[in-house]
């Protein structure tokens, strides 16, 4: 194998610490081709689909492919903005904000780039861009708040599999989760006060995550229990009793049974029971993307409203606001810690100098 050089480095070069925050990804535009190009990409990962490849290659290629894209090219189509997806350009400001608290910090030795693991940019070149800038010290944080195999899993392996090809690697850390991180925690609670404060409480709090199937929970992925553990907290930060919120699980797929209660269902059912107004809120989506703005606030309403409910409300996810690059800014802190910037740069290129080696 060849290992990748890096095209712009020298032995003279300032070695940078640099943080790479990542999100599930998105397509380059809400059109047919550029969704089937995505959705190959993200359903062919093993991690996403643990199914006999083989079996799974038959399914996606010869029916699902040539469904879903148009499917979703018309939701995506709904929450399109002059910017583009919103997961995107609410992950670009994360990055942006977050590189402007870092560098104020700790100055220009610290490099924040954002990535995608399915889609545009990649992890890959990514990597390449933050090598080639120097950095010599890589923490990489998957915006996903809890552990999943399905996503943080998979975000190492893309990582992982950027490295295995270059010459030059970097010492690495990454992020496993923040479920539990305090100041994750008191962002998340504010923005519900926040929205209380302006339009006040609901019958019920409803706390909805991501599904996966049951399968994954029983050979061992702690997803589930870390989403609980949220919920908890979270209801104790605002002082909730067990009857004024839920656990639910949104976005099943395929017929096997997934993580419940599923969300549309519970909705169906509180409407049915008298519940006349809920609120719901996605702590598991560090940024609004066509899951929270369609399928939670668009979809979910109408299977709330037909139901008999009156009042329907999702509260939005922290995307870059101030209190979450805040808390960001600590959760890095907190696992640089021991770190350096200093390096034997100097050291590197005499040494490299006496054995003839050319910048």
């Amino acid at each position: 194998m060849k290992y990748q050089g890096n095209s712009s480095f020298t032995h003279k070069q300032q070695d940078k610490i640099g943080i790479l925050i990542t999100n599930l990804g998105t397509p380059d535009a809400p059109k047919k081709t550029e969704l089937k190009r995505y959705l190959r990409e993200f359903l062919s990962d093993p991690r996403v689909v643990e199914t006999p490849r083989l079996l799974w290659w038959m399914i996606l290629n010869l029916v699902i492919l040539n469904i879903r894209p148009k499917r979703s090219a018309k939701a995506y189509s709904t929450v399109w903005t002059e910017r583009g997806s919103p997961l995107l350009f609410h992950t670009q400001d994360q990055s942006d904000a977050l590189d402007k608290v870092l560098k104020q910090k700790y100055g220009e030795n610290i490099v924040v780039e954002f990535a995608m693991r399915y889609g545009s940019p990649s992890i890959d070149s990514v990597i390449d861009n933050m090598l080639n800038q120097g950095v010599r010290k890589l923490l990489v944080l998957p915006l996903y708040p809890q552990y999943c195999a399905s996503t943080t899993a998979s975000t190492f392996d893309a990582v992982a599999a950027s490295l295995a090809k270059k010459r030059l690697i970097p010492e690495l850390r990454f992020i496993n989760h923040y479920h539990d991180f305090p100041a994750y925690i008191e962002a998340v609670a504010d923005k519900i006060r926040q929205h209380w404060e302006s339009n006040g409480r609901a019958d019920k709090l409803i706390f909805t995550y991501h599904g996966i199937p049951k399968r994954y929970l029983l050979n061992g992925d702690p997803y589930h229990c870390e989403c609980y553990k949220t919920s908890r907290l979270l209801a104790e930060n605002l002082g909730l009793n067990e009857d004024e919120y839920l656990v639910s699980f949104q976005s099943r797929f395929g017929r096997e049974e997934w993580l419940q209660p599923y969300t549309d269902k519970t909705l169906i059912e509180l409407a049915q029971q008298g519940v006349k107004s809920v609120q719901l809120v996605c702590p598991g989506f560090s940024s609004d993307c066509l899951e929270t703005i369609e399928e939670i606030g668009i979809e979910n309403r109408d299977y709330f409203m037909d139901a008999g409910g009156e009042r329907y409300e999702y509260i939005p996810a922290l995307n870059a606001e101030s209190d979450h690059i805040d808390m960001m800014a600590k959760l890095v802190e907190q696992h640089l810690q021991g770190w350096s910037v200093n390096s034997d740069t100097a050291q590197r290129f005499e040494l490299a100098t006496t054995l003839g080696a050319k910048d």
